[in-house]
């Protein structure tokens, strides 16, 4: 943000429901995408903005992807980063797909009991917990087995290079406000977000999009999304793909891990439009 910000752009990253200083509903029925991206419209609204570039990684990238999708009218090119469009399947629902694909002690399954996981997280320390999540994202699936129990995953020795004790300590502090059950909600929403997504079933991103992945992310790895790049099925559903960005050693985190480099790629996308 203060990269682009010197370049003269207005940067906005308001906290989405569930996070930070914003309100964290406890019912999982208040998170579906289409609450997400009504909060964020409501947002660029209230705010006069008319078109916005936007940029997501991650949770953030859903939702950036689903908000070009309902309000292509508001956006004049999108950047996003580590999670790719990924079209509804009518044949089965998210979470029944993924537990197929990774089984049960998948985190994305494991997160799926309310209050469940919660209870395990509350067995740790919370910067502790959150060290565990931003090193857990490698080449491999994140599995919570139940006999194991979040606690059974061995912490990190030290904090990935990009991430300060300062940095840890206030991210634990917002969940210590309000816990992890608004950021957990997100996923025990995916099946809500399945079905409200009907309409939409086969529909295309068609607003000018450039994505970055690194090649160390789990979800390029085995989510599918090196096979969905190089098939081309990706660009079948986003038509207006322009650019494909695979960063060779790059991690989830990609944002924090390379920040230069993520700042200079957004820039020399944007400048264009």
């Amino acid at each position: 943000m203060l990269a682009l910000s010197a370049l003269g752009y207005r940067c906005i990253a308001p906290d989405l429901r569930g996070y930070g200083d914003s309100d964290a509903p406890p019912s999982p029925g208040s998170y579906s995408v289409h609450h997400i991206v009504g909060d964020i419209v409501g947002l660029v609204d209230q705010l006069g903005l008319g078109q916005v570039f936007l940029v997501g990684h991650d949770w953030g990238a859903f939702v950036a992807w689903h908000f070009c999708l309902f309000r292509p009218d508001k956006v004049k090119a999108l950047v996003n980063l580590s999670v790719a469009y990924t079209p509804r399947n009518p044949r089965i629902n998210m979470i029944d797909g993924i537990r197929a694909l990774f089984g049960d002690d998948f985190y994305i399954c494991r997160f799926q009991e309310l209050g469940e996981i919660e209870k395990e997280f509350a067995s740790e320390d919370t910067a502790t917990v959150l060290n565990k999540f931003y090193t857990s994202f490698g080449r491999t699936p994140l599995l919570i087995p139940k006999d194991v129990g979040f606690k059974g995953i061995k912490a990190p020795d030290a904090l990935v290079s990009w991430l300060s004790e300062e940095d840890i300590h206030y991210y634990a502090s917002k969940f210590n406000q309000k816990g992890f059950t608004g950021g957990v909600n997100y996923y025990r929403a995916c099946n809500i977000t399945w079905e409200l997504l009907a309409p939409w079933t086969g529909a295309q991103i068609k607003v000018p999009t450039k994505f970055i992945v690194g090649t160390e992310d789990s979800t390029y790895q085995f989510l599918g999304v090196k096979q969905s790049i190089e098939s081309g099925e990706f660009k079948k559903y986003v038509p207006s793909l322009q650019e494909v960005v695979v960063i060779e050693g790059a991690p989830h985190f990609i944002n924090q891990a390379r920040p230069e480099e993520i700042s200079t790629h957004i820039y020399d996308f944007i400048k264009k439009f």
